[in-house]
């Protein structure tokens, strides 16, 4: 009986895997690219892709975007070169870097006779995760850089024989500091360092464990070039990113230094109500099961390793109020791997594989039906995409111009290969109407107010989604 069920299982889990991945594949193409957060770092890649300008990350033409480093721009801009300019290519080295960290875990648990996907079953239905394969986000990039930085210190510090692994621990932080940066060292060092305390290791068999002088040249080798020619070309950058992006974002809740927009103010603690709500139900499982096992955690040091892993990045975020829900992507790594070693003596696997599978099942089945009324559907997304696309024919320079009333999106930017242009006076307006027989005016609904009525008399509406409405100016003779 308890084979068959073992086989049931193996197989639900084995074609939920297969189901959900061609789901998020889909949606690589289906969903344009959403303001503002990923459609700015697609523009971003577009214009290194656009202006061959591979050190100094753009967030407009001539303008530095200094807040994040390359690998992830990289990424995009090199899928750009490939497949060509658009969200699929966006999103797809995201896509494949997390199906690598599923096909890494699924390698790292074959010794333990179960299901080379339960890993990937239990990832993709937690809601961070799935969310986050196949989002343009530099905290997959980091997620990754984590990942393969925790598991190869483990494989390092268990044997005395050099292998790959050693050098894979030097390479992830080299990845880790151009994904996201330093904060790479904050997220795994202070539990590596307490592991190490707890399990009495000695500085010595740590020091012969690992290539140390070997690893930090290769470690360098990675990052540091980049950070020298950013600094060189673009004056000031490592100042706002070192100083700005890693201690004043975290430890001043109303700081106003941001140039690229403002702080994600939350109540202190928040981080705790992403954990619990973006991980359902493994997080809340792996609660259960270490209070259950609480006197003999520290006694298995695999699972204290993980139980480190997992704690300390909400922990560390806890004091902070300028955080996001994707900071938890990380841990739902340690989540997973804990899941795993329990899975085998867990008797409610039956109750864990519902419960997890109505998030991916309830997206699956809201994205079917909302495809039955496309244009309502369309019309709700945070994108400008078929505003453009559906009334402006390719633009392209000498074309009919775009202008946005003040701020353009940043799908706006992306989907108008970079032709929209911002105005933001009254006098600017009067220009274009005298200089201009005809162009594109989009704009917010909320700011349809400040236009002059001479003006918007002269406008036709072609097309408006929830917020934005995309108008035809014609000079009449």
């Amino acid at each position: 009986m308890t084979d068959k069920k073992t086989i049931t299982y193996s197989k639900y889990i084995a074609v939920s895997v297969i189901i959900i991945l061609v789901f998020r594949f889909i949606l690589l193409g289906a969903i344009p690219l959403l303001d503002k957060t990923e459609s700015r770092y697609a523009e971003i890649a577009r214009l290194m892709y656009e202006t061959k300008e591979w050190v100094v990350l753009q967030i407009d033409y001539g303008v530095p975007f200094w807040a994040k480093p390359p690998l992830s721009t990289w990424l995009s801009a090199i899928s750009f070169s490939v497949f060509g300019v658009n969200e699929i290519s966006a999103r797809l080295p995201f896509y494949l870097l997390n199906v690598t960290i599923l096909i890494m875990l699924g390698y790292w648990i074959k010794r333990l006779k179960i299901s080379f996907l339960l890993p990937a079953f239990i990832l993709l239905t937690m809601p961070e995760f799935l969310i986050h394969t196949g989002v343009v986000s530099t905290d997959v990039a980091l997620t990754f850089s984590v990942t393969l930085l925790m598991l190869s210190f483990w494989k390092a510090i268990q044997t005395e024989d050099h292998t790959i692994w050693d050098y894979l621990f030097f390479i992830a932080v080299g990845l880790g500091l151009l994904s996201k940066g330093p904060i790479i060292l904050v997220l795994t060092g202070p539990p590596i360092l307490i592991w190490l305390l707890l399990q009495k290791i000695k500085i010595k068999d740590l020091y012969s464990r690992l290539p140390w002088i070997k690893g930090i040249i290769l470690t360098c080798l990675i990052s540091i070039p980049w950070y020298i020619l950013a600094e060189k070309k673009s004056p000031g950058f490592l100042n706002y990113f070192i100083v700005g992006e890693h201690f004043n974002r975290f430890l001043k809740p109303e700081w106003n230094g941001d140039l690229y927009g403002s702080g994600h103010s939350q109540p202190l603690g928040m981080i705790w109500v992403f954990l619990l709500l973006f991980t359902f139900p493994w997080f809340q499982i792996v609660l259960i099961k270490l209070w259950k096992n609480r006197t003999s955690i520290l006694k298995d040091n695999w699972v204290s390793f993980l139980v480190l892993w997992l704690f300390w990045i909400p922990f560390f975020f806890t004091m902070s109020k300028n955080i996001l829900h994707t900071y938890i992507l990380p841990v739902t790594i340690p989540i997973a791997l804990l899941m795993v070693h329990w899975w085998p003596q867990y008797k409610n696997k039956k109750t864990a594989l519902i419960l997890s599978s109505f998030f991916p099942a309830a997206a699956i089945i809201i994205f079917i039906g909302l495809n039955f009324n496309k244009d309502w559907y369309k019309q709700q997304l945070n994108s400008d995409k078929y505003l453009i696309q559906n009334h402006i024919n390719k633009p392209t320079e000498g074309s009919t111009p775009i202008y946005y009333w003040h701020n353009v999106s940043y799908s706006g930017e992306f989907y108008s290969k970079g032709h929209a242009k911002e105005i933001t006076a009254t006098s600017e307006l009067e220009t274009l109407m005298n200089s201009d027989n005809k162009f594109y005016f989009i704009i917010l609904k909320k700011r349809i107010k400040e236009i002059p009525k001479t003006f918007k008399n002269q406008l036709v509406l072609l097309d408006s989604n929830r917020t934005t409405s995309v108008f035809l100016y014609k000079k009449s003779h």
